[in-house]
């Protein structure tokens, strides 16, 4: 007798490119946003609000009604969110046509690291906040949104075939090696971009916010550690600031990503200082590490974006623009 019964499957049909964008873009900003609850965790003093894992307590799973308990829960409660998302990215990869193997490891990466997460902020409760699982648990984040930002960006353009090889565009070779230098800075400014992100969990993990009160600090000088930070941090404007310079020069569309840039090193270069000279309030570090955030995805796509990385020379430009005003 036939099976009358459908069989189930969360995504019965192709999922369209256009469609798998929508679902790249949840799981990124769903993976942001509990940095900035993880963040809110540490800031209110709640790092131990759950003091086991995964219950919250020994017989409890579920936080008492207490102000750190909840504020701890309700980080570890968005954690489904950031699962859901992960998996419509994997599933919506499968089902994409065309199907592309890069999505489907990209989004698989994605589940790798969110199941790291889970095991890394377990050891982080079981050792009491210690600093250098704090300051792991955070770059692992920053990992994430790397990996994140990536799917996002290559589910929105197609990978392009090699190029030959030759200057079927007549450009010289001091032409190409300028190309070549543009095309690389932002991979450098993503280098550096890193180490900033490095530089910052060390002041962190100096500074005041430890999440809670018997949790460890580093035994470094905040002063210090702030001081290398903000040297990175400014090698790092002026790194963005010249290949925004160098891509406007050659007439590729890059350089808005690079402008976007360089503004929110500066906004962020303002709070910086201004929560170090005013004590370090909680509001301000949630802001700037959540700006940090922020900052770093847009590093990432500018690396990773054609528009970009493909910046040509002027002669190059200028046949393209001429070849778009000539088309009908």
């Amino acid at each position: 007798m036939r099976n009358l019964v459908p069989p189930i499957s969360l995504y019965p049909r192709p999922v369209a490119p256009s469609a798998y964008t929508r679902l790249t873009r949840f799981a990124l900003w769903a993976l942001a946003a509990i940095v900035v609850t993880g963040v809110s965790v540490r800031l209110t003093g709640s790092g131990l609000g759950c003091e086991d894992w995964p219950t919250c307590s020994e017989d409890r799973f579920v936080a008492d009604l207490e102000y750190h308990a909840m504020v701890e829960f309700v980080n570890r409660l968005f954690t489904g969110v950031v699962a859901v998302a992960v998996i419509a990215a994997v599933l919506g990869s499968w089902r994409r046509r065309p199907r592309r193997v890069d999505l489907i490891a990209l989004s698989l990466g994605l589940v790798a690291g969110v199941l790291a997460q889970v095991g890394l902020g377990a050891l982080l409760v079981k050792t009491e906040l210690d600093p250098r699982f704090t300051m792991g648990h955070f770059l692992l984040s920053m990992v994430l949104l790397w990996n994140a930002a990536v799917l996002d960006v290559r589910a929105r353009h197609d990978i392009e075939a090699p190029g030959t090889t030759g200057s079927p565009d007549g450009s010289t070779p001091a032409e190409r090696r300028g190309d070549a230098m543009a095309r690389l800075m932002p991979w450098a400014v993503l280098a550096v971009g890193g180490v900033l992100l490095v530089t910052g969990t060390l002041v962190t993990g100096a500074g005041p916010h430890a999440g809670d009160t018997r949790a460890e600090r580093l035994p470094l000088l905040v002063r210090e550690v702030t001081r290398i930070h903000s040297i990175v941090a400014l090698a790092l404007l002026g790194m963005v600031v010249w290949t925004w310079w160098r891509l406007r020069a050659a007439d590729s569309a890059g350089h808005v990503r690079m402008g976007r840039i360089a503004m929110l090193l500066v906004v962020q270069g303002v709070v910086g200082y201004t929560q170090y000279f005013t004590g370090v309030p909680v509001l301000l570090v949630g802001v700037h590490v959540t700006l940090a955030s922020i900052t770093w995805i847009a590093i990432v796509k500018a690396a990773h974006d054609p528009a970009v990385t493909a910046a040509s020379s002027p002669r190059l430009n200028s046949a393209a623009n001429v070849g778009a005003a000539a088309a009908p």
